[in-house]
C-alpha cells in the first residue's frame, strides 16, 4: 500500500497558525470599522409644509372609487386588478427585484466549489501510473467588517421597495383610467339619448313648418335653416357613436381582454359627485402617495450607493479553504488527501483615482435623487391644489349652465308661441332651439369634467391599496436575510 501523503501530517500544525494569522487580520479590519459610512441623515427637502388651502370633510378609503356607488365600476376595477397585462408586467418586474435582494444577500454566506477530475496518459507501457483522479473543494468568505456586503443588500431592498411602490402607482393611474373611461361612456351615452330625442324635435318642427309653407306662412329658407339644424344634429349622433364603441375597445383592453369580444357592461349613469373629500395635512400626503415612496425608496438607495462606493476603499479581509484528494488511480484515492486554510487582506493602495470617482458619482446621483423626490413632493402638492380649485370652479359653472338653460328653455317656449301667433320671426326660434340643444350637451360635458376633476382629485390624495397579489411569505423570508 502506497504511504499517504506527508502534506496531511505537516498541516496539523498549520490550523493553529492559520487561526493566529486570521485574528491578526480581523484585528487590522477593526481598525476600519469605525471609518464605517453610517446612513446619513436625509431630511426632506422642503422646509416647512403648508397647509392646502380648501379641505372637506369625507374621509376618503383606500378603494377610492367606492365613492361613487357604482357596482358596475367596483366590479371593473376588481377585474382589471387581476387581468391587466401591464399591471401583470410591473408585478413581475417587483418579483424579479426581491430575487435581487436574495442575490445580493449569498454574498454574507461562504461559497464552496467542487471539482472533480480524472484523465488517463496512452500508451500506458510508457507511463507507469497512467491514471490521474482527482476529487476538491474550494470555499471562500470574505469577513464584512465594514458593512460593505450588509450596504449592498440594504440598497438592493430600498430598490426593490421603489419597484413595489412603482407597481402600486400603476394600479393607482389604472383605477383612475378605467373610472374616467367608464364616465366618459356613461356621458356618450346620455349624450347620444340627448341628440336623438333632439333629431326627433328637429324632425317634428320640419313637418310643422312645411305645413305653415304650404299656406304662404314662412319663407322656403326657414326650412333649409330648419334642415341643416336636424343634419347638424345627426352628425352630432354620429360622433357619440364612435366615441361609444372606442370607449368599449379602451375597458377592452384595459381589463385584459381583445376589443373585438367585447365586455358585458350594465346600464349606469353620470355618478352625484360627492361633497369634497379630507386632504390632511401634506405630510401625510407625502407618507401615503405610492409615486412619492418610490422617489424617497430610490433616495435611500442612492444614500446607500454612495455608503458602499465609500467603503469599497478600504482593505477587503477574506478567508478561503481548500481540500484535495488525488491519486493515479481511483483505488487508493482517498490514502492521499491534502487541506489548507488561508486568510489574506487586500488593501487599494492605486486605482488612478477610479475609487474616488466612484464616490463622486454616487454622492451626485444622491443628491439627483434628492432634488428629484422634492420636485415630485411639489407636484403632488399642486395636484391637489389644482384639483381642489378646479373642483369648487366646476361646480360653480355647472350651477351657471343650469341656469342658462332653464331661462333657454322658457325663451323657446315663448318664442314658439309668438311665432305660432305670428309676432316673432322663425330665425328666433331656430336659434333659440339650436342654443337650447348645445346647452344641454354643454351641461353633460360639464358634469363629466366635473367627474374628472373630481377622480384626479381622489387619485392626487389616494395611496396604495389591495390588488389581490400577496407577497408576505416572501416578505418573511427576506426579513430573514435582513437579520443575518
Amino acid at each position: 500500500m502506497r504511504k499517504k501523503n506527508s502534506v496531511r501530517g505537516n498541516l496539523k500544525v498549520y490550523p493553529m497558525r492559520s487561526l493566529w494569522m486570521i485574528f491578526l487580520l480581523s484585528s487590522i479590519g477593526s481598525l476600519f470599522l469605525n471609518c464605517s459610512p453610517k446612513y446619513s441623515d436625509i431630511s426632506p427637502p422642503i422646509d416647512e409644509f403648508q397647509e392646502f388651502t380648501i379641505a372637506g370633510d369625507t374621509m376618503l378609503t383606500d378603494k377610492w372609487w367606492e365613492v361613487f356607488q357604482d357596482e358596475s365600476l367596483n366590479s371593473l376595477i376588481d377585474s382589471a386588478m387581476q387581468s391587466n397585462m401591464n399591471l401583470a408586467a410591473t408585478w413581475q418586474q417587483f418579483l424579479a427585484s426581491r430575487a435581487s435582494i436574495r442575490s445580493q444577500a449569498s454574498n454574507k454566506w461562504p461559497s464552496i466549489e467542487a471539482s472533480a477530475q480524472t484523465a488517463r496518459t496512452l500508451p500506458e507501457p510508457d507511463f507507469v501510473g497512467g491514471e490521474n483522479t482527482q476529487l476538491g473543494f474550494l470555499s471562500s468568505y470574505e469577513l464584512d467588517l465594514w458593512g460593505r456586503i450588509g450596504t449592498a443588500v440594504n440598497a438592493e431592498k430600498f430598490r426593490s421597495e421603489a419597484s413595489f411602490f412603482d407597481y402600486e402607482t400603476l394600479a393607482l393611474s389604472l383605477s383612475a383610467e378605467i373610472t374616467t373611461s367608464w364616465y366618459q361612456l356613461q356621458a356618450a351615452k346620455r349624450q347620444l339619448q340627448i341628440t336623438e330625442d333632439q333629431i326627433k324635435t328637429n324632425e317634428a318642427i320640419i313637418k310643422l313648418i312645411r305645413s305653415r309653407f304650404v299656406g304662404g306662412q314662412i319663407r322656403a329658407v326657414d326650412i333649409l335653416r330648419q334642415a341643416q339644424l336636424l343634419e347638424s344634429t345627426r352628425e352630432q349622433k354620429i360622433i357619440f357613436e364612435t366615441n361609444i364603441e372606442l370607449l368599449e375597445n379602451q375597458l377592452a383592453v384595459l381589463l385584459g381582454k381583445q376589443p373585438q369580444e367585447g365586455i358585458a357592461l350594465d346600464e349606469a349613469s353620470m355618478p352625484t359627485v360627492p361633497e369634497l373629500p379630507d386632504t390632511g395635512l401634506p405630510l401625510d400626503l407625502v407618507r401615503r402617495r405610492p409615486d412619492l415612496k418610490q422617489s424617497f425608496a430610490l433616495l435611500l438607495a442612492a444614500d446607500r450607493d454612495m455608503a458602499s462606493a465609500v467603503q469599497s476603499k478600504y482593505p477587503r479581509i477574506s478567508l478561503s479553504g481548500r481540500g484535495q484528494l488525488r491519486s493515479n488511480n481511483f483505488d487508493n484515492l482517498f490514502d492521499n488527501w491534502a487541506y489548507s486554510l488561508a486568510g489574506n487582506i487586500l488593501a487599494p493602495l492605486f486605482y488612478g483615482g477610479r475609487l474616488n470617482a466612484e464616490v463622486d458619482r454616487t454622492t451626485a446621483i444622491k443628491q439627483q435623487r434628492l432634488y428629484q423626490y422634492g420636485q415630485a413632493t411639489l407636484v403632488a402638492f399642486r395636484e391637489v391644489e389644482d384639483a381642489l380649485v378646479q373642483d369648487v370652479k366646476q361646480t360653480e359653472r355647472l350651477e351657471n349652465i343650469g341656469r342658462q338653460l332653464e331661462l333657454a328653455e322658457k325663451s323657446n317656449k315663448q318664442l314658439r308661441v309668438e311665432f305660432l301667433n305670428g309676432f316673432s320671426p322663425y330665425l328666433d326660434v331656430l336659434l333659440g332651439l339650436d342654443q337650447e340643444q348645445q346647452l344641454r350637451r354643454d351641461y353633460v360635458a360639464a358634469q363629466l369634467q366635473h367627474v374628472q376633476i373630481r377622480i384626479a382629485l381622489y387619485r392626487a390624495l389616494a395611496g396604495g391599496f389591495d390588488t389581490g397579489r400577496t407577497i408576505e411569505d416572501q416578505k418573511s423570508k427576506l426579513d430573514e436575510l435582513y437579520e443575518q
